[in-house]
């Protein structure tokens, strides 16, 4: 619940094209097809993670994009994808260019013959020290369940120490979700305040031990009213926080850009 209402509160902050447009996947594409090239380069660069992990999925094992011939034809697919998609469809571009990568690699699967060379895991099986039957493959992917399990948990724990902290000012997510700016733009000069204010030792100072937002000190260095300070002071305080605080996923989830990351 807390999640949801952090969600809510915050909104998914997005980086924007100058037409005010925001940058999503879609947005890029169609842009890319309009004829900017060089975006078309970097959106393929950026989204080779993506593409190697629908590739591993596809042929159930590790995909190195260095050596393996499945990437180069799924990165082809993904290049593919960047012409042939259509806003018009319904879908999202990912879930598109997953489709078209997918197919590619049946295609290419069935002429290469390889279903029939495919190893399966108990080929894996070894024997240990104490003469027990292992496998490698299934140990990884325990650990790999594991990690995502504890990344889980450590992302709730850190939501509930958040929520606690801002106990202490008086102030409730379900507040937070009322006192969110619903415009984008606005919640993105909340969040140029808010980091300038959790880069400024003094003024956190006075936040962590007076609890209350340093409306004086932020009009000397900041380009709104007094009446926009002091509305939007739980706002600012939270984001505040977050950002001069123990929270690594809260600020990952923020994006949070490193002049913001707070002064020694």
């Amino acid at each position: 619940m807390l999640l949801v209402l952090f969600k809510r509160f915050l909104g998914k902050r997005q980086s924007h094209h100058p037409s005010g447009l925001p940058e999503t996947p879609e947005n890029k594409v169609m842009r890319i097809q309009e004829g900017e090239l060089r975006l078309r380069n970097q959106f393929i660069t950026d989204y080779q993670p993506f593409v190697a992990k629908v590739t591993s999925r596809f042929c159930k094992r590790y995909i190195d994009p260095s050596r393996d011939d499945e990437f180069s034809i799924a990165l082809g697919a993904f290049n593919e994808a960047i012409n042939q998609f259509s806003p018009e469809s319904g879908r999202s571009f990912l879930s598109f260019a997953e489709t078209v990568m997918r197919r590619r690699l049946i295609d290419y699967v069935r002429k290469e013959q390889r279903f029939s060379q495919q190893i399966p895991y108990s080929s894996f099986e070894v024997e240990d020290e104490e003469d027990s039957t292992v496998n490698p493959v299934e140990i990884h992917q325990a650990i790999e369940q594991y990690e995502k399990n504890r990344t889980v948990e450590e992302r709730r724990s850190e939501i509930v120490d958040f929520s606690n902290c801002l106990l202490e000012f008086g102030i409730s997510f379900a507040e937070l979700v009322d006192a969110s700016p619903k415009h984008s733009d606005s919640r993105e000069v909340l969040f140029e305040i808010a980091g300038t204010l959790a880069a400024d030792n003094k003024m956190m100072q006075v936040v962590l031990s007076k609890k209350v937002l340093p409306i004086k000190e932020l009009l000397d260095v900041v380009q709104v009213s007094r009446k926009t300070l002091e509305r939007n002071r739980k706002f600012l305080i939270a984001v505040a926080l977050i950002i001069s605080g123990p929270y690594p996923y809260l600020k990952d989830y923020l994006r949070i850009p490193n002049p913001y990351s707070g002064k020694e």
